[in-house]
């Protein structure tokens, strides 16, 4: 179903275009529910791309085709939709919203050449919008913003506007301004601030154009001057600030020519007013795009290396350069399987040839390094759950591919007989950890299968089987990445649930102690016999293990003194008192016996467990916890709630500076204890508004108090 040419809801073929100046690959922005998806949608609707808005494939959005979305209520993952206007293919890259879901903004943002910032004027933006903006201009990445929403009744553009030159800078401004009803609410068209024109819809889209009224010139006079004044301050030619200080008339081409350059170098950002349900101002976000927007012929692209990390040469968007793509991210589709959507960086991807498929090696996360080469039957442009069939991809276009059995997020397609590696993008840390646990062994089967595939496609989801705690770990950028990566393994059929997530401990010993093995076995003729005395010592925090021989008169023969040790680091292996492992110890031997027929290397490694343990009966045994250095970026506003917090953690506080990437921040530095950031990243946020982020690394192990450490060892001995 997911591979006809024509879909329900579908007016016509995929665009395809041959020149990829003719290409426009532009990521909507924005936080959730400002209306990302339903500005898509309207777009589609009124360049013709389908029929109506919100029904593209059996009532499905463009956004998702995922039950995990459907019952969370927003977009939680990557789609491609593209349209054609006025011979230019636009790949829109509907990004989610939700903080939990960046990876798939940031993969929205490699793939693309420009982004629009999606603001609604009814709830403004938020602080995760603002850092993004930030984001791009490190980068230089063209931006413009649409404000959505003005059919609302608590909308308000100006307001809106105003806050977006508060965050943004002073070079967001609009170019058109809202036109209101008879009623005084309603938003029926737009005026135009350098055509001078009113863009009526109250009969329809497109719209009707006619001259403003006579109350509209002076409402219009300011605004126009201060965006004619900006766009003029970024125009190449130097005269012609002068000449418009002067009084002289600029002509409107020149203007709009000046405009466009400069949106297209990301020094100038413009501001459209858009009603996706009324359908206002979509024939003017449509000429930003196509005509403000740069094509990837005006990005620069990412570099490339031989796979053995050689530097190559710089790519160019040239259809008949070199083959270089990238996987921008890949998803299992109920009926097709694996989908990877592509992005076109040189050469002409088609379909039927023989590629070389690279990864990176991201062992951290479970992504190993890995070569194949492949063969691409076909090619597709995704829409929806729709893969509508093309007969290529020329450089800066975004395609599917279906079946690849070994692409992954962030892999490069390139030539079989010149392979290359794209450098990979910048993929945030999660932070949330949920232990999960299968219901049955054939449960155990199809989660260790679906979760190679999740993995594969999530460069965010980090999968850790803790050998100490015995628990299989998924490492989340949130509660609602982990709901959705837990429902994406129930629909694969797997029954699992989720256990608390257990922090690997260390045990000790608090003071010296001696400890007697004895094992001694007759059975069925054969005997066992060793018997040894080992003093235990505490050791200096990070030590580690030392084991001496001070035996004197071949008490213990030296062929059984290594048996001992290593009966002893067995036990430490398995723990004490808690189940965790043993460090930072000396163990010396200094008396046993032994029988001249009945011992054996069995038997004196069992006695040198049973006096390890016999020894921590007599001893004073800490439980040490891992301690965490973590740093904090914070609003300025929420400091002093972040570092109460800490304390109240067992945290101790290292310093506070203001963050150097700029903005009201601050930069806290402390240390934690690791048992107390398992759910650090969801109360953090909740503390912070959402705009708290933090990252984590270990630093050493230190004792546990003894209340909690009380606690941890009868949990142990209610389970033995």
């Amino acid at each position: 179903m997911a591979q006809k040419t024509q879909e329900k809801g579908l007016t016509g073929p995929a665009p395809v275009v041959d020149e990829p100046g003719r290409v426009r690959n532009v990521v909507l922005v924005g936080h959730s529910g400002a209306g990302k998806t339903t500005l898509v949608e309207a777009l589609l609707a009124a360049s013709g791309t389908i029929g109506r808005a919100g029904s593209v494939v059996d009532g499905t959005t463009v956004s998702d085709y995922d039950a995990a979305a459907v019952r969370q209520q927003r977009s939680v993952s990557l789609a491609c939709a593209p349209l054609l206007h006025e011979g230019i293919k636009v790949n829109l890259l509907d990004s989610p919203g939700y903080a939990d879901f960046v990876g798939e903004l940031r993969a929205g943002l490699r793939a693309a050449d420009a982004a629009l910032f999606v603001v609604s004027s009814v709830d403004g933006m938020d602080a995760a919008t603002a850092a993004l903006w930030e984001e791009c201009a490190a980068v230089g990445m063209p931006r413009a913003v649409a404000v959505t929403r003005l059919d609302h009744q608590r909308a308000d553009f100006d307001g809106t506007v105003a806050e977006c030159r508060r965050v943004f800078g002073d070079n967001v401004l609009p170019l058109y301004l809202p036109l209101h009803g008879d009623d005084g609410t309603s938003v029926v068209g737009l005026i135009g601030l350098i055509s001078q024109r009113v863009f009526d819809y109250s009969a329809g889209y497109p719209p009707a154009t006619r001259d403003p009224d006579p109350e509209h010139e002076s409402a219009i006079a300011d605004p126009r001057n201060e965006l004619l004044e900006g766009i003029i301050a970024e125009s190449e030619d130097e005269t012609l600030m002068d000449r418009y200080l002067s009084g002289e008339t600029i002509e409107t081409d020149v203007i709009i020519e000046d405009l466009e350059k400069a949106v297209a170098r990301g020094s100038f950002y413009p501001v459209i007013p858009v009603c996706a349900e009324t359908r206002v101002g979509l024939d003017a976000l449509l000429e930003v795009l196509t005509q403000g927007f740069p094509s990837p012929l005006e990005h620069e692209l990412p570099p490339v290396t031989g796979l053995t990390g050689d530097p190559r040469d710089p790519l160019a968007c040239d259809p008949n350069g070199p083959l270089v793509a990238e996987v921008v991210k890949t998803t299992v589709d109920p009926y097709v399987g694996r989908v990877s959507l592509v992005r076109v960086f040189s050469g002409t991807l088609r379909p039927e040839t023989a590629v070389h498929v690279s990864g990176h090696g991201m062992e951290a996360r479970g992504h190993a390094d890995h070569d194949a080469d492949e063969r691409i039957a076909h090619l597709y442009s995704p829409l929806g759950s729709a893969l509508r069939e093309v007969p290529h991809a020329v450089a800066g276009d975004i395609c599917a591919i279906t079946k690849s059995t070994s692409a992954e997020t962030g892999d490069t397609i390139s030539a079989k007989d010149s392979p290359l590696l794209v450098a990979p993008w910048e993929m945030p840390e999660p932070l949330l950890p949920v232990a999960i646990v299968a219901k049955t062994r054939s449960d155990e089967d199809a989660l260790a299968k679906n979760l190679g595939r999740l993995v594969a496609g999530d460069p965010t989801l980090r999968l850790e089987r803790n050998p100490e705690t015995h628990q299989l770990v998924l490492w989340c950028m949130g509660e609602a990445h982990a709901d959705v990566v837990l429902d994406r393994l129930r629909a694969g059929g797997v029954e699992l649930s989720t256990e608390p997530v257990r922090v690997a401990l260390r045990e000790t010993f608090g003071t010296s102690s001696k400890g007697h093995g004895r094992h001694v076995k007759q059975s069925g003729g054969h005997g066992q016999y060793a018997v040894c005395d080992i003093e235990v010592e505490p050791l200096p925090r990070g030590t580690g293990f030392e084991f001496l021989d001070k035996v004197v008169g071949g008490a213990v023969p030296n062929n059984y003194i290594p048996s001992v040790e290593k009966g002893v680091r067995s036990q430490m292996d398995k723990g004490l008192v808690a189940g965790y492992p043993v460090v930072d110890v000396r163990v010396t031997l200094f008396d046993g016996k032994a029988h001249s027929v009945d011992s054996s290397d069995a038997a004196f490694q069992t006695a040198g467990s049973l006096a390890l343990k016999e020894a921590a009966e007599k001893a004073d045994t800490v439980l040490l916890e891992p301690v965490d250095e973590v740093e904090i970026r914070v609003p300025d506003a929420f400091v002093g709630a972040v570092m109460s917090d800490l304390s109240g953690r067992r945290g101790r506080v290292q310093g506070t500076e203001p963050d150097p990437n700029g903005g009201e921040k601050t930069r806290v530095r402390a240390e934690v204890p690791a048992t107390e950031l398992t759910r650090y990243l969801v109360e953090l946020r909740a503390m912070t508004s959402g705009t708290g982020t933090f990252k984590r690394a270990f630093v050493r192990y230190e004792p546990m108090p003894a209340h909690l450490a009380d606690q941890v060892k009868k949990e142990h001995a209610a389970k033995a």
